[in-house]
């Protein structure tokens, strides 16, 4: 009950602003491992056979990490100028410049515990973590070919003016890709302020059963680790915002109440 309370408040604006920054600023002081690194709830593609070739330290993220090695092929990104917005933990930005190569990759995230954790967590010369916000992105216009936006974009109090920063910080032909969830309902009102920003949409598809999928195939990891490593007072709450088998967003994601989606993008 209280989840979903919490979801239904999350479609006004006002409680975005106030609620997201201090939880995820809480949850990265609070819960300092240094293996929890994402913080989306997974991909399984539909052909396994495409599955991405994993280092042995990384195979236990892999279906966060399938989320965004699947999104960001979307589009070139080697030897690119790449920003992700709502980096989180930094593990998604980290992948990206190990493997896939990009010039730099910088993650910026509006929690400054999250942008401190991942500074310390990851190292790689073409990547940085820095602090900023969704809605006033802190450079200058025309400086990426490439933004990435991960299930994130959900906690903005203003999608229009962060679709509107994107296309500012973006270089003429560069590409925004991005995949989060949203009720059935609000789709094409979210789809309109997207399209409305001038960018011009390449391709969009519906990945609820991938999700679904990848929250199915990691359940018995995910709840050994938040069982491992959690106060277990927390353990609940945690599997809850965690997304395991059974939990709120697992139930809307099969049901069809909440739509996972992702949308690529040109200038």
């Amino acid at each position: 009950m209280l989840a979903k309370i919490f979801l239904e408040l999350t479609e006004f604006s006002w409680f975005r602003r106030i609620a997201w920054k201090p939880i995820y600023n809480h949850l990265a002081k609070k819960f300092p491992f240094e293996d929890w690194v994402f913080m989306n709830y997974g991909f399984e593609p539909d052909d396994p056979s495409t599955r991405p070739q994993l280092l042995e330290n990384d195979e236990p993220d892999r279906y966060p990490l399938q989320l965004y090695h699947f999104l960001a092929t979307q589009t070139e990104v080697a030897g690119k100028q790449m920003l992700e917005v709502g980096s989180g933990r930094g593990g998604g930005a980290s992948y990206i410049a190990r493997y896939l190569k990009p010039a730099e990759i910088i993650g910026m995230d509006i929690a400054d515990n999250a942008v401190e954790f991942a500074n310390k967590r990851h190292q790689s010369p073409n990547l940085r973590y820095v602090a900023g916000n969704a809605e006033n992105i802190p450079f200058e216009d025309g400086r990426f070919d490439v933004v990435i936006n991960v299930e994130s974009s959900h906690a903005y109090g203003s999608v229009a003016n962060f679709f509107a920063e994107v296309k500012r910080v973006l270089r003429p032909g560069g590409y925004f890709v991005i995949t989060d969830m949203r009720d059935p309902k609000n789709l094409p009102a979210f789809e309109e302020t997207l399209l409305g920003s001038g960018l011009h949409l390449v391709g969009k598809k519906v990945i609820s059963p991938n999700v679904v999928k990848a929250i199915e195939l990691e359940d018995d990891l995910k709840r050994a680790r938040i069982s491992r490593q959690v106060p277990a007072r927390y353990v609940k709450m945690i599997e809850e915002f965690g997304g395991v088998k059974g939990s709120q967003i697992d139930k809307n994601l099969r049901s069809g109440s909440l739509v996972y989606f992702w949308y690529v993008l040109k200038k």
